[in-house]
């Protein structure tokens, strides 16, 4: 079922971007672009975006220019992880990395595109959106994808290879690489249904712990599945000596980790009750996936 859901919100998502990009004039960059956002992948957070709206009775309609946003963040992200300079992978959701494909010059500016492109699609006129909404939602979103979260999580991340960090670093690293966007997934929802600071405060740290929670499930696979099914390699972590929490903990004690943050996080959503059943059910597949 939440296969079937991810799938359905996947194509949604991906039509709009192809129909945006298509309003706008083609440039040598646009193919990189969309090989690198439309090729594949999950999109889990555009689905929790989705299913949050739910909480608060929020139509799709509202927020698939956000979802759509989230994406190209999130594709920038891994299209610039993936360099040489970086974590120099070579496959990505089952094809060649972007820089395989166009090359490292092509692929940093394609990211770079895709970065800005987001920005463009939350700030466009055609959306409808309160002006006071959309500042406060393009603020979050600058801050996630910067020096504060995104690119400063991935220089920390690269820092931290073969060094040993104690749990509180790592965590503060994964949340900025990783937490920070599925923050801004949370909080933007919040925003358009126009939520008090308190409960914005309450979804962008319920955001963020879902992000640590992914990033958890994601060390498992990298240790426990195979390049076929996750569509990028597999046993690198390790390899390249990363400062991850299960690379610190063990495995034992890192599945305990991640299942008592599960519990917190959906104990938190409870007050939510049966609204809630969709975005329960996305955490619980966070944990328990094997792509």
């Amino acid at each position: 079922m939440i296969k079937k859901k991810l799938s359905i919100n996947a194509k949604k998502i991906d039509k709009f971007l192809i129909r945006y990009l298509k309003s706008q004039n083609s440039s040598s960059l646009t193919q990189p672009m969309k090989y690198g956002v439309i090729s594949g992948g999950k999109k889990i957070r555009s689905t929790l975006i989705l299913d949050t709206g739910r909480l608060f009775n929020i139509s799709e309609k509202k927020l698939i220019n956000i979802c759509a946003a989230v994406e190209c963040i999130h594709s920038y992200s891994l299209i610039h992880d993936d360099l040489p300079c970086m974590d120099n992978d070579s496959i990505r959701r089952g094809k060649p990395s972007t820089h395989i494909k166009y090359g490292e010059a092509s692929a940093v500016l394609a990211g770079s595109s895709l970065l800005t492109l987001a920005f463009e699609i939350i700030a466009d006129k055609k959306y409808k959106l309160n002006s006071k909404f959309k500042n406060e939602i393009l603020h979050s979103l600058a801050n996630c994808s910067g020096h504060t979260g995104i690119a400063g999580g991935q220089e920390l991340d690269l820092k931290f290879e073969n060094k040993k960090k104690y749990i509180s670093r790592i965590i503060d690293m994964q949340k900025k690489k990783t937490g920070k966007l599925f923050n801004f997934c949370l909080h933007a929802v919040g925003v358009i249904a126009n939520q008090n600071k308190k409960e914005k405060f309450f979804l962008s740290n319920l955001g963020e712990e879902i992000g640590l929670l992914f990033q958890l499930s994601d060390d498992f696979l990298d240790i426990k599945s195979t390049k076929k099914l996750t569509g990028k390699s597999v046993k690198k972590d390790s390899k390249k000596g990363k400062s991850t929490l299960l690379n610190l903990l063990g495995e034992k004690k890192a599945y305990l980790y991640a299942h008592n943050l599960k519990k917190k996080i959906l104990l938190k959503l409870k007050k939510h009750g049966k609204k809630a059943k969709d975005i329960t059910d996305t955490i619980e597949f966070i944990l328990e996936r094997n792509f």
